[in-house]
């Protein structure tokens, strides 16, 4: 059900930002990585996403995509300026609803706006908030879910958790940070909706700011606390061994993983996978669009129409 992962400088082998994902889909969905150009769009024009449509903005960024066919939106993917996201289905205590944006079009929507991890972070609530989250998640099945997203660019990373309308973030300055299906930021985070703690407040969850814990509160079922045979704890402990020397070849084999099943098989599988290097003067991005990254190479994807003719395997 994906893993996602980022590596600030102090973490990496080569002082650049390494971020990395798996998309775990429905076993024989298709997941295509495209490509689309930036471009100028006149006013009062409508973007259709996969379930509504809203206003599109005057000016949308060049991106390179990971998403399911069938679906407007990406589970994943980066643009010109060098911001990379990638999202995760959370449960949460918060009501589900049959129409909205789905996160995967939040996450496009976002990458398509933002020059940056935080204007990124900044459209996602924005839209949030505009238009509501909601809509099956599935081709052939009903599924239904909320959103975290990793969000990333040369500077600095951002992890966002959302509870329906609800939200908050965590500013990730040091070290590795992963996400998994479960909500992970504990307290109050670095930024929140200004109802957040109110609303758990109103609902009785908690009696103030103090005994606050946005996972706990709002994780459907309680907090599940991860073991590291599990996804999460595995992609998280992979992550954390490797700090100071994490690197691209690091990626690759976490991606891998079948320990804690982060290559998935099954019922579930992984339909793709992504790997960026970010540093202050260029961007790098390799891409699996087939099922498996254990059976398969990395490709490099560019916004240009020549693509750089190496795998992963070779860039290092």
């Amino acid at each position: 059900m994906c893993d996602t992962f980022v590596a600030l400088p102090d973490a990496t082998l080569n002082s650049d930002v390494i971020f990395g994902k798996n998309s775990d889909r429905p076993q024989g969905e298709i997941q295509d990585v495209v490509t689309f150009p930036a471009q100028n769009n006149g006013l009062g024009e409508l973007v259709e996403c996969t379930y509504i449509s809203i206003p599109q903005v005057n000016h949308t960024y060049a991106v390179i995509l990971s998403k399911p066919r069938w679906i407007w939106g990406a589970e994943m993917g980066a643009n010109e300026c060098g911001v990379v996201i990638g999202n995760e289905a959370v449960w949460t205590t918060e009501p589900y609803y049959s129409a909205g944006l789905l996160g995967m079009d939040l996450l496009r929507l976002a990458l398509e706006r933002s020059a940056t991890a935080r204007s990124a972070l900044d459209c996602i609530v924005e839209l949030l908030e505009k238009h509501g989250q909601g809509g099956n998640c599935a081709e052939h099945f009903a599924l239904i879910y909320h959103n975290s997203f990793i969000i990333a660019d040369p500077t600095e990373a951002w992890v966002l958790e959302t509870a329906g309308q609800y939200w908050i973030a965590e500013h990730v300055t040091t070290g590795t940070r992963s996400i998994s299906n479960d909500l992970s930021i504990r307290n109050q985070g670095d930024l929140r909706h200004p109802q957040l703690i109110p609303h758990a407040i109103e609902m009785g969850w908690c009696q103030s700011e103090e005994d606050f814990d946005f996972a706990q509160i709002f994780s459907e079922g309680g907090l599940q606390v991860s073991s590291h045979d599990s996804r999460e704890g595995r992609v998280k402990l992979l992550c954390q061994l490797n700090e100071g020397q994490f690197s691209l070849d690091t990626a690759q084999a976490i991606l891998r993983d079948h320990k804690g099943n982060v290559c998935m098989h099954g019922k579930f599988e992984t339909t793709g996978s992504q790997i960026s290097s970010l540093s202050s003067d260029r961007w790098e991005h390799w891409f699996i669009e087939q099922p498996y990254p254990c059976q398969q190479e990395y490709q490099p994807k560019t916004f240009s129409n020549t693509l750089i003719q190496h795998s992963l395997g070779n860039r290092i």
